[in-house]
């Protein structure tokens, strides 16, 4: 099991977690069936992301 990290980041947690539920919601289209855990991270210069583990 690895984290991976969606390769955008964004200005607020509300954007970041947008993109989670979306993920949590629609991985499928994305071709990830089994999303164990996703979760927002800070980056060091203030911007929020997204990983989760395959």
């Amino acid at each position: 099991m690895r984290w991976v990290y969606f390769n955008k980041l964004y200005r607020t947690k509300f954007q970041a977690g947008c993109l989670a539920r979306r993920l949590e919601h629609d991985g499928w289209i994305y071709g990830l069936d089994d999303l164990s855990e996703i979760e927002i991270f800070r980056s060091r210069r203030g911007k929020y992301g997204v990983r989760f583990i395959l």
